[in-house]
């Protein structure tokens, strides 16, 4: 497990960004040749939008789409991601109680209600983000996780570098308005993407209603603020968005036979457009275009030779489904894969780090490039590991 709130907290405080060569923001695609084709103005009313395959990142569609804007309530996908990855990393378990502080209290705008000194559990206040876009429960969660919203703000910011989002900054944790809080569609559908590798988050954006409270005195029904994933097939999130600043805007994301897409529109004058536009950009992917699966999770990949290390090789498992994006009809004959690795690795090697590549092909012409990580760490070897490990040689 990634050990990444305090190592955020840490990276960014040192001012020392890199960004890793594994950002998706780096990858490229492309539309297989044969299978190109002019891609109408999907979202006419938004200030800036984005259409994207979330497991391959192939961008369908942009406009504008580095436009630095107010993303409003979006910004909770960011305040979501960190909630997901602590607990991953174990830092917090879904039954823990959250205490609400006065500062998180008086949150107004979209809220869940919660008053000074109130408890709440994580799972219940992520409804409250995800369903009810709740300012409150944001700043509280983020107090949960790094003592102090500010605190909470250097890791957003942190982990957004570390994902390439070049054009965004946070200020704080649920998007109110405030000076030097902004984003671009481009970059919230690179962290829409990376929230969507955790599946269980689709169960939270994807609800359409429930209760918080629901046995005490004082139930609060949740309606969720993301309408299509009562209306649209498929629709499972993501997060709506609204100041008077930003207008509408939408991280919106649906899967349908195997393919799942992100439609991010910013600025649109209308929740109707809002909707309407989001819906258009999903049909056409879906009535256009297909995933075509190249590798399975969990399949092994390869493995890679450590030098010096406490584990002479280190296998390459899929951690998640590789694919690229055809467009229906089109040709998807030859299409084949390369694992280039950089070369045998040193120890010692940090889980995280890039490795190699994973290249598709379609004959001659590559489709998609893929970073990969090493899965796990692996130590220097000790004198007496290295010591044993030669002398088995000389007897095999």
């Amino acid at each position: 497990m990634k050990k990444r709130l305090l190592s955020l907290m840490a990276l960014a405080l040192a001012c020392t960004l890199a960004l890793p060569a594994a950002a998706w923001a780096e990858e490229t695609a492309t539309v297989s040749e044969g299978n190109a084709a002019a891609v109408p103005d999907l979202a006419p009313s938004a200030r800036s939008a984005i259409l994207m395959d979330a497991d391959s990142g192939t961008v369908i569609f942009e406009r504008n789409s580095h436009d630095k804007l107010p993303p409003a309530s979006i910004t909770k996908i960011m305040t979501m991601l960190l909630i997901m990855e602590a607990l991953e990393d174990g830092k917090i378990k879904l039954t823990d109680m959250v205490r609400t502080s006065e500062y998180a209290a008086s949150m107004g705008g979209s809220q869940i209600f919660l008053e000074q000194g109130e408890e709440m559990s994580v799972e219940d206040m992520l409804k409250g983000i995800a369903l009810a876009s709740g300012n409150d429960a944001s700043v509280a969660m983020a107090e949960k996780l790094a003592g102090t919203e500010q605190n909470f703000v250097t890791m957003m910011n942190a982990r957004a570098a570390e994902l390439g989002m070049k054009d965004t900054r946070f200020a704080n944790a649920n998007g109110l308005p405030v000076e030097n809080h902004f984003s671009s569609a481009h970059d919230i559908a690179i962290m829409s993407r990376e929230l969507l590798k955790f599946a269980d988050v689709t169960k939270y954006t994807g609800q359409y209603q429930d209760y918080l409270r629901k046995t005490s005195d004082k139930p609060f029904w949740l309606v969720n603020t993301n309408k299509l994933v009562r209306f649209y097939t498929g629709a499972d999130g993501l997060k709506t968005g609204y100041t008077s600043e930003a207008k509408y805007c939408l991280s919106a994301t649906a899967k349908r036979d195997g393919l799942r897409v992100i439609a991010v529109v910013m600025g649109e004058p209308t929740t109707k457009q809002r909707n309407n536009e989001v819906s258009a950009m999903l049909d056409y992917t879906f009535s256009q275009y297909m995933n075509y699966p190249i590798v399975k999770q969990g399949d092994e990949l390869g493995s890679l030779r450590i030098e010096k290390g406490m584990d002479a090789e280190l296998k390459l498992i899929a951690d998640r489904p590789y694919s690229v994006l055809l467009r229906k009809g089109g040709s998807a004959e030859d299409i084949r894969h390369e694992l280039v690795m950089d070369g045998a690795l040193k120890a010692p090697v940090k889980e995280g780090q890039s490795i190699g590549k994973l290249i598709v092909y379609q004959g001659d012409e590559m489709l998609k490039e893929y970073e990969l990580t090493a899965p796990a760490s692996v130590k220097k070897a000790t004198w007496w590991r290295l010591l044993k490990r030669s002398a088995a040689g000389l007897f095999q």
